[in-house]
């Protein structure tokens, strides 16, 4: 019992994280719908699904190197917080402000942070590091489509 309250805080810091970078974006759909958007670009609604599905992923991931007692998970949990703050981060930077160069920089040196924080997470837990693997996957999805919304508009 004692391992679900730290379980259920780990689900619930990304969920909380991306529901207020949401409310505070605005009407994303509205601004990502009437953009020039590269091929491949997914229809707005499929975002919530997706990053609901990658904080679960996340959180699961943290739980496990939380829970593991070994030499990189202070270093890897102190990384998976710096990029839970980039991600929080670049929803108003790109939505609210509409700066899509700075979107750019800044998915991009998310993106090098997933990477630390996963390569860190493998080190620690297998299993953590294989969950952080289709958040980075996406991470660099999104600074596709982040550099050809810069681009195209």
């Amino acid at each position: 019992m004692s391992q679900w309250k730290p379980f259920a805080v780990s689900l619930l810091i990304p969920l909380a994280l991306g529901g207020l970078a949401a409310a505070l974006t605005g009407p994303a759909f509205a601004l990502y719908e009437g953009l020039a958007r590269p091929a491949l670009s997914p229809p707005g609604p499929v975002f919530p699904t997706v990053w609901t599905l990658l904080y679960l992923l996340m959180g699961t991931a943290s739980w496990l190197v939380w829970k593991s007692r070994g030499t990189f998970r202070k270093e890897g949990l102190c990384l998976y917080g710096i990029q839970l703050v980039l991600q929080f981060c670049w929803s108003p930077i790109f939505f609210r402000c509409q700066n899509f160069a700075l979107g750019l920089f800044w998915i991009a040196l998310l993106w090098v942070t997933v990477l630390l924080t996963t390569a860190r997470f493998f080190l620690q837990n297998r299993l953590a590091g294989g969950l952080m693997i289709p958040y980075g996957l996406w991470v660099l999805f999104a600074g596709y489509l982040n550099a050809g919304i810069l681009f195209l508009n």
